[in-house]
This record gives structure tokens, C-alpha cells and sequence, in this order.
């Protein structure tokens, strides 16, 4: 005889609680995410702005022209977070910020991989957050389910 109930006695709550792991995990990489554009494209929680961050851009990373390459990181990260905290056209927000942090991911490979030494293994991390998000899309607790979008 099968058992359909393969929960552990007394950890039903957790099954109940379950549909909302997927929701928490976008939501949370979503706000994580906004700060990051606020600081390059509007100087904001102790950010440079977009001049500023254009220039270091540009002089320290060797991307130019720098003031295009900060406004589309800041953009994708402001506006990408917002569409992930929403879940709205959330495949193609977390694309986008899926190729920016590979793009990260080039500036920290000359550091070795830990974080604390400026290596790739905070921008890896949130790289593939943002592409299991990209797998799976909005889900249940989104505005692309609510408006019935494919994303």
C-alpha cells in the first residue's frame, strides 16, 4: 500500500509553509537587488551616482563608455529588482540580471573566489539566484500569474 503523506508527523506545518520558499527567495534577491542601482544611478545609501560611478567604470574597470555601463547596471538592478520583488515579467528581469553579474563575475575572477578578498563568490551567488528565478518565473505569488503573462 503507497502512502501519499510522505511529511514527517508533526512537521505538517512545514508542507503548509512550503509555497512560500520560492516567493521569499525572489522577493528577498529582488530587494537585495534595488539598493545596488539606487546607489549608481541616484547617489542613494551612501552611493556615488551615476557620474561618479561612470567614472570608476570607466578607469578602474576598464568599461567605457563608463557612464552607459554604470546607468545599465544601475537600471537593471534597480528596475530588475522591482520586476522581481513584483514578479513581474519576471524571466525577462532576471535574465537580465542573470548576463549583469556575469559581467560582475569578469571584474572578480582576478581575486580567487572568496567574497572577503573581492572574489566571485558573492556575484556567483546571486548569478545563479537570479537564474533559477529565470527557470522558473514568477510562480504562484506574482503579477505575471495575476495578469496571466507568460514570465
Amino acid at each position: 500500500m503507497s502512502n501519499q503523506n510522505t511529511v514527517t508527523p508533526g512537521l505538517a506545518i512545514f508542507e503548509r509553509l512550503a509555497p512560500l520558499g520560492y516567493p521569499l527567495i525572489r522577493i528577498t534577491a529582488g530587494l537585495m537587488l534595488m539598493p545596488h542601482g539606487a546607489q549608481k544611478l541616484f547617489g542613494w545609501f551612501g552611493g556615488y551616482g551615476l557620474e561618479a560611478t561612470g567614472q570608476f567604470f570607466e578607469g578602474s574597470l576598464g568599461m567605457s563608455p563608463g557612464i552607459l555601463f554604470a546607468l545599465l547596471a544601475g537600471l537593471v538592478e534597480f528596475f530588475g529588482g522591482l520586476a522581481l520583488v513584483l514578479g513581474l515579467l519576471t524571466r525577462p528581469a532576471a535574465l537580465a540580471v542573470t548576463f549583469m553579474l556575469g559581467v560582475a563575475l569578469t571584474v572578480h575572477t582576478a581575486n580567487g573566489f572568496f567574497w572577503t578578498d573581492g572574489g566571485v563568490e558573492y556575484p556567483l551567488l546571486w548569478a545563479l539566484t537570479a537564474f533559477g528565478i529565470f527557470l522558473r518565473g514568477g510562480d504562484r505569488f506574482s503579477l505575471d500569474r495575476r495578469f496571466g503573462l507568460p514570465f
